[in-house]
């Protein structure tokens, strides 16, 4: 696979508890997405927050890296659903860190029995980018289905 480099930009206005900013996504893809401390650590009422989006990154990653070994097993899928929750905490003497990813996937690939789909759920969590990066960082990463 080839590197890989991708980019965002944040824009923030204002000190950190009454300012706000956006995120754009270089790509185009999705633009000036609002963010804030309050839509951060209390109710998002249509803001994101960094964790969110690095659970949608960690979602989208072990979603492809299971489709990948779905697919190279014979049995591609139909359909994943995958969830991701982002857990950030208060850690003794390091502050607000992120502590932990819980992933609950859902698979439909004909053909494939509970402990073939168990061992790719692994092989792919393996695999992922994103998973050896919190776990290489201390987070708890669990993965499993629901």
């Amino acid at each position: 696979m080839p590197r890989i480099e991708r980019t965002a930009d944040a824009v923030w206005e204002g000190n950190v508890a009454r300012g706000s900013g956006t995120l754009t996504a270089g790509s185009g893809s999705f633009g000036a997405l609002p963010f804030s401390l309050p839509s951060r650590i209390g109710a998002p009422e249509g803001k994101t927050s960094p964790e969110e989006l690095l659970a949608a990154a960690h979602a989208g990653c072990l979603t492809m890296s299971l489709a990948s070994e779905l697919t190279q097993a014979g049995t591609p899928p139909t359909r994943l659903d995958v969830t991701c929750r982002i857990v950030m905490d208060e850690v003794e003497g390091a502050g607000h860190q992120i502590v932990g990813s819980q992933i609950t996937i859902r698979a439909d690939a004909e053909g494939v029995d509970d402990a073939a789909l168990d061992a790719a759920i692994e092989r792919a969590h393996e695999g992922c980018p994103f998973s050896t990066l919190l776990r290489n960082a201390g987070a708890a990463v669990q993965v499993g289905r629901s």
